[in-house]
């Protein structure tokens, strides 16, 4: 069969990504792009991430004609899994182009898992509930037909929508194959990384999380925590360097170096490659507190740690079911230094019960761990977590934000949406004046006390603005 392959994750539609330029490749797409290439398929690739309209892929499908259109968007990339509404109406129009010159289509994505029969409606005449693998390589074994009996799919049949029994997730990672690397034009991502004076490639080398934060949606990959060796994920390195080169790895794991040994292994393989390059990963505080781990992590090129920290009040983390204590935050981002790495925070405001003191807290979290960078978002609920069910009473008809910079309280807070919009700014700019702030001490020795006076004021004068007369914070 022929298929044409694409995802719907334009980088025109999310301005504020635009803007950070630092875009990476579908990573799950071109993997299956391989798993349908194994099967004997002819697979073509269109790339809509630097689009800007519809008209690219119209004349690709042209130029192949194919049998079938694949939407298959990136799992491991967090910007799918927030559910966008530009990029879910994306994906409509390209169902509907596909739909309007007959073309078959199969799509899989978190949304179109979470909303399968809007895609139903759309134009899809499949849709393939969480991992896509397994399920595509049985839909093409019975030559896409006999719906009934494949599991993990979502179909209409006379009319109306059927969903099947959902397929349990791969285990076996190694038996996948790597991306399509081949299938890919790099250098429009390499012209994006140019501003930042180096070259970030993306690569996963677990699929699922076991934790139970009750914010966390993961209609992909689910609860479990599947691993590849640490010999594969060697190997898919040094593979991708016969394509292009790279001096720097997005280890796109919600959770890096979980399996006990896998990290010691990894760093020793790695070191023993010859291979020098640095990474940045997910992690957990609580996994971050043993020196032996972040001493591994070091050695093997670690450069960037996030840290999903979210609050400084235990209280919140508490709700969230997070699992882990604000002591705990506060040790392994002290560690992370102590061996030379950048620790990051991900923060969340607006949790359900959060108040001033609360937020109070998570900004002296931040202005005492002086970290090297932050990630500000309010909270986003999504079906199928214990949050979504708690605030969705209080939702109006809005349920997903438009792009990632949207930042829209979408529920009844203890605060107005504006207040959470206001305070995200502040965060943000409170923190880059900080790093300035610190960057110029470095280049002046400031002996005259009135200068360094008017300039601490002048960085702190916005949080009297936010957190008192500026926004009302009893407001809801």
């Amino acid at each position: 069969m022929k298929v044409l392959i694409t995802h719907s994750y334009y980088l025109q539609f999310d301005k504020k990504q635009l803007a950070l330029s630092k875009p990476y490749p579908p990573l799950a797409t071109l993997i299956v792009a391989n798993v349908l290439r194994n099967l004997g398929n002819d697979v073509y690739l269109h790339d809509v991430s630097f689009d800007s309209s519809l008209q690219p892929l119209k004349k690709r499908q042209k130029e192949v004609n194919p049998d079938l259109l694949l939407i298959c968007d990136d799992g491991f990339n967090y910007l799918t899994k927030m559910c966008l509404t530009n990029m879910r109406e994306a994906a409509f129009n390209l169902l509907r182009f596909a739909k309007s010159i007959g073309v078959k289509t199969i799509i899989s994505s978190s949304d179109s898992t979470d909303h399968y029969t809007d895609y139903l409606m759309s134009g899809a005449d499949v849709v393939l509930l969480g991992e896509p693998e397994s399920t595509l390589i049985e839909l093409f074994d019975k030559g896409i037909r006999d719906f009934e009996s494949i599991k993990g799919i979502a179909f209409k049949s006379n009319g109306n929508v059927k969903c099947n029994e959902r397929r349990k997730v791969i285990t076996q990672l190694d038996k996948l194959p790597f991306p399509a690397w081949d299938l890919i034009d790099i250098k429009p991502y390499k012209r994006a990384w140019e501003k930042h004076n180096y070259f970030s490639i993306n690569v996963s080398t677990t699929r699922g999380c076991p934790y139970k934060c009750n914010w966390c949606a993961k209609p992909i990959y689910g609860n479990r925590y599947n691993v590849r060796s640490p010999e594969h994920v060697l190997n898919e390195l040094k593979e991708m360097s016969r394509f292009f080169e790279f001096d720097h790895i997005w280890f796109c794991d919600d959770i890096f170096g979980l399996k006990p040994g896998w990290l010691d292994s990894f760093s020793k393989l790695l070191i023993e490659s010859g291979m020098k390059l640095k990474y940045k990963i997910q992690c957990r505080a609580d996994l971050l507190q043993n020196e032996e781990l972040i001493d591994n992590l070091s050695k093997s090129g670690a450069d960037e740690i996030w840290i999903g920290a979210e609050s400084g009040s235990q209280k919140i983390l508490d709700a969230m079911d997070k699992g882990i204590n604000v002591e705990q935050i506060y040790q392994a981002v002290r560690l992370l230094k102590k061996y030379q790495m950048k620790p990051c925070l991900f923060l969340q405001f607006g949790y359900p019960g959060e108040t001033k003191a609360d937020i109070l807290k998570t900004l002296k979290m931040v202005d005492e761990l002086d970290p090297f960078d932050i990630g500000v978002s309010v909270s986003y609920p999504l079906p199928g977590t214990v949050f979504y069910e708690k605030v969705k009473a209080s939702m109006k008809e809005k349920k997903n934000w438009k792009d990632s910079d949207e930042l829209l309280l979408m529920y009844s807070g203890e605060y107005s949406a504006t207040f959470y919009k206001a305070l995200h700014r502040y965060v943000h700019k409170s923190f880059r004046a900080k790093q300035s702030w610190q960057e110029l001490k470095k280049i002046f020795t400031l002996k005259n006390g009135n200068i360094h006076k008017a300039l601490l004021t002048a960085y702190y004068k916005p949080a009297s603005i936010i957190l008192r007369s500026g926004v009302n914070l009893k407001e809801k």
